[in-house]
């Protein structure tokens, strides 16, 4: 995608942790610019202190949303509408929701009517509704930038799943297997870029997920596709090692 695209990120406050803020725009710095940054809740709740502390450094505009009644969540119905306004207002080419509630499902899929490419952040707990609804999912927690403990320094992403653990994942394998197989040319070689694009267009899989920032890191790890480059180097195919 375009380096101009447009991108709104609506964040449900009430129901995902701020701790991986850092990596979630780092991860959509990749689809585009997010110009649109909208926190929502309650920020009268102690609930959301942590949020607090993230607003300011990230750009982020905190949108105030009262508890009218108790055990009802308005925030919900707040970030609906600030989503239909700023689709209407066609001042951004996608959307990015960062919650863990799947409610926001029918959202999701009036927005992918649009035209518009829907990004999911949520954490593990998320319903696979909401999961799968989205152009590209992937779990706050392999995003997270808090220190696991005070001696370590580094940002604590998720370990990269071995080959073993890949080869265990069906789901996985059936889908980079069917990806190659469908964009596979006469000779069974895929270029990986059709690779990536059909796997896009088909479900909400994000490598990261698995503890890898590219797809081609990810299926060399399997250790199941030969890979090859081509046109000086430019390009990268890939084949099922069993054709």
């Amino acid at each position: 995608m375009s380096e101009l695209n447009r991108i709104a990120l609506l964040i449900d406050c009430d129901n995902v942790s701020h701790s991986s803020i850092e990596g979630v725009i780092e991860e959509l710095s990749k689809f585009g610019k997010v110009n649109v940054r909208h926190a929502h809740g309650d920020w009268n709740s102690q609930s959301l202190s942590g949020w607090i502390d993230k607003l300011h450094p990230h750009a982020i505009r905190p949108m105030q949303q009262f508890a009218y009644t108790k055990g009802k969540n308005a925030t919900d119905s707040a970030m609906i509408i600030d989503a239909m306004d700023l689709l209407y207002g066609k001042t951004v080419d996608a959307f990015a929701l960062m919650t863990s509630d799947s409610d926001f499902t029918p959202l999701v899929m009036r927005l992918l009517e649009s035209g518009l490419p829907v990004y999911g952040f949520g954490e593990k707990k998320t319903p696979e509704p909401f999961v799968h609804a989205c152009s590209t999912f992937i779990y706050t927690e392999n995003l997270s930038k808090e220190k696991p403990d005070k001696e370590s320094s580094k940002p604590s992403r998720s370990a990269k799943m071995g080959k073993a653990k890949l080869r265990q994942d069906a789901k996985l394998l059936n889908l980079l297997r069917t990806a190659v197989e469908q964009t596979s040319e006469d000779d069974d070689w895929a270029l990986m870029s059709k690779v990536g694009k059909y796997i896009s267009n088909n479900s909400s899989f994000s490598p990261v997920n698995y503890g890898y920032n590219k797809l081609g890191d990810l299926i060399r790890a399997t250790e199941l596709f030969e890979t090859e480059m081509r046109n000086e180097g430019k390009s990268l195919y890939i084949k099922d090692a069993r054709k």
